[in-house]
């Protein structure tokens, strides 16, 4: 009879059976008496022991190398003095699906720039980085179920397009028959169309690029985006009380199916955060850092990383919370389509959401007013002929609305506690990084 495959962590259900376990060598102990193998599958490790008898098994183990892919079947003993799990396999049969070439490129020493090379052995030797693919998967979800419980439509928008959007900086040319393309930086121009198009919410959550040449740990010229636009908003804050709503609902969930996994493999404590999130203007930012300590006349009108990881120690020391929302950011460090509100021109109706320091969410109220969006962006220099596409979903009556942009790598590394956003995605891009 052909034997099923049990997963490793099955196996304490099937002690005194005979079970198939397929997964990779992690590690080889071959001693004068006996053979000890430790297999890895996606679910935990287990030790497979064989007494050496001079028969065909002993000479198929000790061919064996690290990372090799196997098929073993056996009985499951329960064994008191194995650490891994109180269990052993003592083989039947191996079958080598692939033998894994020697040496291995990398170890547990080296390097992060090394192991992007070889990602996919990199993920694979590492518990905790399958496990944040994992809580990946369940803070989308969460992240998606509040969107639908809100009557959201999820879009999927174009990342070519004929002109390149906003201002034209930080944009990827490329060739397109015969004429240029750019790769979207956004989808932002088109969630506004989808509202002007009659969807009242929409969102999406797909790749976004950014020609940077930022070299930090929070940037990356592709990463994924979870973008939102909502119609008929009264106000901004409308668009603030949906980002931290959902914002709580996928944290609820990833504490509620990996909350136990993240302490044991990241040694964090996920915190679900209550809701409604501080907020406090860009003005009361940099009095707050006045008052720090800061030179008034040093301090620029956006936030360097410093001032954002300052705010947020205070917030924080003030109210307990991890988050806080920047709003109010000034009309020169804003794009042409933000919204100003009437008793004071010289701001937007925008946020910034940071998280423990990081700012994970840029949002804002939009300006869907044709007269007021050619004036503003008059302003800013820009000529309206390449904005036309964008410009024409005002023209005939677009509702009052709002979105916002979080980049989802950033949460995953302020939630996991991790260094850098290279670890925080599959395939890191950067501006030197291109491969694998």
């Amino acid at each position: 009879m052909i034997q099923s495959r049990v997963h490793v962590s099955d196996l304490r259900e099937h002690v005194g059976r005979t079970v198939t376990v397929c997964g990779w060598v992690n590690t080889l102990r071959l001693q004068r008496k006996m053979q000890f193998v430790i297999v890895r599958d996606s679910t935990g490790m287990v030790q497979v022991t064989h007494k050496r008898d001079d028969g065909p098994l002993e000479a198929q183990l000790e061919a064996l190398t690290p990372e090799s892919a196997v098929k073993i079947t056996g009985r499951v003993v329960d064994a008191e003095q194995v650490k891994l799990g109180g269990l052993e396999l003592v083989p039947e049969s191996v079958e080598v699906l692939n033998l894994a070439a020697t040496p291995l490129p990398i170890d547990e020493q080296t390097g992060i720039e090394h192991r992007l090379d070889w990602r996919f052995l990199d993920v694979r030797r590492r518990t905790a980085t399958q496990l944040m693919f994992a809580v990946q998967t369940t803070l989308e979800q969460g992240m998606r179920e509040y969107a639908y419980a809100q009557g959201a439509t999820e879009m999927h928008t174009p990342k070519l397009m004929g002109t390149a959007s906003e201002s034209g900086a930080e944009v990827f040319k490329l060739g397109y028959f015969g004429r240029s393309a750019y790769l979207a930086q956004s989808p932002q121009f088109y969630k506004q169309m989808a509202i002007s198009a009659g969807i009242e919410k929409v969102f999406e959550i797909g790749p976004v690029f950014r020609a940077e040449p930022s070299f930090t740990s929070r940037h990356a010229t592709e990463f994924t985006g979870v973008d939102v636009e909502l119609a008929w908003i009264d106000g901004v804050e409308d668009v603030m009380a949906f980002e931290e709503q959902m914002l709580a609902h996928a944290i609820a969930k990833v504490a509620d199916s990996h909350g136990e996994a993240i302490r044991e493999h990241f040694g964090v404590e996920i915190t679900v955060p209550t809701t409604p999130f501080p907020r406090i203007t860009m003005a009361e930012a940099h009095e707050i850092l006045r008052k720090g300590g800061w030179d008034p006349e040093g301090i620029k009108e956006d936030l360097d990383p410093e001032g954002e990881r300052s705010i947020s120690a205070h917030i924080q020391e003030a109210t307990g919370h991890e988050f806080v929302f920047i709003t109010h950011y000034p009309v020169s460090i804003r794009p042409f389509y933000h919204m100003r509100p009437a008793d004071d021109p010289t701001v937007t109706l925008s946020f910034d959401l940071l998280w423990k320091g990081l700012e994970v969410t840029t949002g804002a109220q939009r300006e869907h007013r044709y007269d007021v969006l050619l004036k503003q962006a008059a302003e800013k220099g820009m000529s309206p002929e390449p904005l036309q596409d964008y410009l024409n979903a005002f023209r005939y009556g677009c509702p009052p609305h709002g979105g916002l942009g979080m980049g989802l790598g950033r949460v995953l590394m302020v939630l996991l506690g991790l260094e850098s956003i290279r670890e925080a995605t599959f395939l890191f891009r950067g501006p030197n990084r291109l491969t694998p």
